[in-house]
């Protein structure tokens, strides 16, 4: 895929890796459409990208209704989509079961089980399923990017994101066999720790004790990520694979 003047959709683009992405592409010539449930960073992202030809809606990614309006709204305005990159979402971390002095004193909430499954897998599979839907009608293929997680194998503390992130890496493999005869390829990228705004504001030592685990000695950087989502948009031949950007860690 040629970036150049490509329409490529993003959620999750208000901040963090969506916005390091949107500034990457916008950069290497794309129209990018910003999906955010933020108005206000949405607005600012929007304002900062490189180029021209930039729009944004505002949306719950687990709304069917609101991804499809806009997804709707969004091809119309950039008359058409070439990609889409499912970055939106959240965490709500704890135990399965949390035990002091032998005796339980919590238990991870169904409420934080449903809502990490709601954005991180039901949000891909709805943005995934707009995004072919519009592909698939105009006839002229496209890419779809999930960005699943290192924790997908399983991660202390992460029972609901990592069950989630493992849904996104297995429905990216099935999209690519469904999807390849309309001209359609996935991949999914499954960063490791990386420096958003959410890790760089740990305190130093939480963040020390993180990097100590990476082989590389580092936190990845978005920009890293970013790189990482162009050259599968430029790659053709790339289909149905993962691509876990970590610094050699493997949890």
């Amino acid at each position: 895929m040629q970036l150049n003047n490509a329409s490529v959709i993003i959620t999750g683009a208000g901040r963090g890796l969506g916005l390091a992405m949107a500034r990457h592409l916008a950069a290497a010539g794309a129209r990018i459409g910003l999906i955010d449930i933020e108005q206000k960073s949405l607005a600012a992202a929007e304002q900062a990208l490189p180029g021209q030809g930039h729009h944004s809606r505002v949306a719950n990614v687990a709304d069917e209704a609101q991804v499809d309006q806009a997804f709707d709204e969004l091809v119309g305005a950039l008359d058409g989509v070439d990609a889409v990159v499912n970055n939106a979402g959240i965490t709500r971390d704890g135990l399965l079961v949390k035990v002091k002095e032998g005796e339980i004193v919590e238990r991870l909430s169904l409420d934080h089980w449903q809502q990490v499954m709601d954005v991180n897998l039901t949000g891909v599979f709805l943005c995934g399923r707009a995004a072919a839907t519009h592909m698939i009608r105009r006839g002229t293929g496209g890419v779809i990017i999930n960005i699943a997680s290192i924790s997908k194998a399983g991660n202390f503390g992460q029972s609901n994101y990592s069950a989630a992130k493992a849904g996104v890496a297995a429905m990216t493999v099935t999209w690519a066999r469904e999807l390849s005869r309309y001209g359609i390829r996935t991949a999914s990228v499954s960063p490791g720790f990386t420096r958003t705004e959410l890790v760089a504001g740990m305190p130093a030592k939480a963040i020390d004790r993180i990097t100590a685990q990476i082989p590389a000695g580092r936190l990845g950087e978005p920009e890293e990520i970013a790189a990482t989502i162009r050259f599968i948009l430029e790659n053709d031949y790339i289909s149905g694979r993962d691509f876990a950007i970590d610094g050699a860690l493997r949890i």
